[in-house]
């Protein structure tokens, strides 16, 4: 007699046999005649990637030995390349050109990072490998910090919040925070109004995970929320990051995509190692 379970153990495992084989699949190289871009670059024997530093996930390395970029941006695009027999190219982009490029046909792919937004979203399709979100910080010896048990927890009136005009946490410091006491300041160039919280005259205020870590080395005493792993797992006003490409080629997409999520713990381990550098 066979036991259901069994039955269960055996389709479980063929299951899981069977979504390996589809991601190693997926992984495969397109067939010639399956995406007309991978068919070009294969054909002009190049992958040209447009390129402008955005660290932690594009540094350029200016020292002139080993590779002229590094980051997990790069790296993806080196796998990229090796799958398709073809040479890595870089092409220097700016912040203006390095959406418009990919519709002129100037890149396959531009890897300097790119946050994924609505109207980015209607003209190229990402390849997302990374996000970004915001830390909340502030005096570690200040006890509205000290005693916060959660960002919530700053959604009060006895809370002054700093903030730069104009700045993209603007917005996101309003909506969040409608309780608390907000206090908006003029950009002095920094990552966040530091200096604010250092004269007293805000409890906290609001900055992007990445430039927290730098900013907590370089200033003493400060203190991030969520604290856990130095807020870098925040969640709060979360949004992706990846590269990019030209709308309308799907089979490229997706196999750009499968390559990236299978290296993924790679790309992440790369990430953690640039922010702890910076």
């Amino acid at each position: 007699m066979i036991h259901f379970s069994k039955l269960r153990i055996v389709a479980s495992v063929a299951a899981g046999l069977a979504l390996m084989a589809s991601a190693a699949f997926a992984q495969e190289v397109p067939a010639a005649g399956a995406s007309a871009r991978i068919d070009a670059i294969k054909a002009a024997g190049e992958l040209r990637v447009g390129v402008l530093a955005n660290p932690p996930w594009l540094v350029e390395d200016t020292t002139g030995a080993g590779e002229p970029w590094r980051g997990p941006a790069w790296t993806l695009a080196i796998a990229y390349a090796e799958k398709l027999g073809v040479t890595l190219v870089p092409v220097a982009v700016s912040h203006e050109t390095k959406v418009p490029v990919l519709a002129a046909n100037q890149v396959d792919m531009t890897i300097s990072p790119l946050s994924m937004t609505k109207k980015r979203m209607e003209v190229v399709d990402f390849i997302t490998y990374s996000r970004t979100s915001l830390c909340v910080f502030g005096k570690a010896s200040n006890p509205k910090v000290a005693n916060a048990k959660s960002v919530d927890d700053f959604d009060n009136p006895d809370v002054t919040i700093a903030y730069f005009t104009g700045g993209g946490e603007e917005n996101w410091v309003k909506e969040r925070f409608p309780k608390a006491t907000l206090r908006g300041v003029t950009s002095a160039g920094t990552a966040a109004p530091v200096e604010e919280i250092m004269a007293g005259r805000a409890d906290v205020a609001p900055i992007n995970r990445i430039p927290y870590v730098a900013l907590a080395r370089k200033v003493k005493g400060l203190e991030a929320l969520p604290r856990e792993n130095s807020c870098q797992d925040s969640t709060e006003a979360v949004n992706e990051i990846g590269l990019a490409v030209d709308k309308n080629q799907p089979e490229y997409v997706e196999w750009l995509r499968a390559v990236a999520e299978k290296m993924l713990p790679e790309l992440q381990a790369q990430e953690e190692a640039e922010v702890a550098n910076m």
